[in-house]
């Protein structure tokens, strides 16, 4: 059973930062694709960051980069989003994802957790 646990996730204030983890288990992952994304109330999920199986190359959203980013530790099965200068914008709930390179997509998904930014 593949499962994607995302945790770090909480409130802080503008300006801040905060470091997303997500854990996977059920089989390796490291010769897979992941990615982040993220759903504010109201609104459709977004792609936010990706990060390859390698780990060299790495892809963001305009409204993230230069502030966030991705990175990932193979042994771990885990993948980090590590998001400074946090901007009220920034508030939703942000799910990682796992590509299993079948064509359709992102495959697998986690349950999500809460970034809310005050101003």
């Amino acid at each position: 059973q593949v499962q994607l646990v995302e945790s770090g996730g909480g409130l802080v204030q503008a300006g801040g930062s905060l470091r997303l983890s997500c854990a996977a288990s059920g089989r390796s992952f490291r010769s897979y694709d992941m990615g982040w994304f993220r759903q504010a109330p109201g609104k459709e999920r977004e792609f936010v960051a990706a990060i390859r199986w390698s780990g060299i190359n790495t892809y963001y959203a305009d409204s993230v980069k230069g502030r966030f980013t991705v990175s990932r530790d193979n042994a771990k099965n885990t993948v980090y989003l590590q998001m400074d200068s946090l901007k009220p914008e920034d508030t939703a709930v942000y799910y990682c994802a796992v590509s299993l390179g079948t064509g359709s997509g992102y495959d697998y998904w986690g349950q999500g957790t809460q970034v809310t930014v005050s101003s």
